[in-house]
């Protein structure tokens, strides 16, 4: 019976020691291939929530920096999906 059970433990010792290299990649974290692309998104969405929530409208100029800011977060999400291709 102890017999069975060291061959046992050994077989699993084995097996999680061949699996280890596998499952530390797997829980590597994602390296982001454009950092500097993501943080003008955030920054850019960061801005916007500023906008949102101005005090008031500057004369309509809030509304145009608003809907540059939706284009340019747009046009960078868009790079980054052809940068997939």
């Amino acid at each position: 019976m102890i017999k069975k059970l060291i061959v046992f433990v050994s077989v699993l010792c084995l097996i999680v020691s061949v699996m280890m290299p596998s499952l530390a990649l797997s829980q590597t974290p994602h390296k982001e291939r454009h950092p500097s692309i993501r943080g003008a998104i955030n920054a850019l969405e960061k801005a916007k929530v500023d906008l949102e929530h101005a005090a008031h409208d500057f004369g309509g100029h809030r509304a145009e920096a608003l809907k540059a800011v939706d284009y340019a977060i747009k046009q960078l999400r868009q790079a980054l999906e052809y940068d997939k291709k």
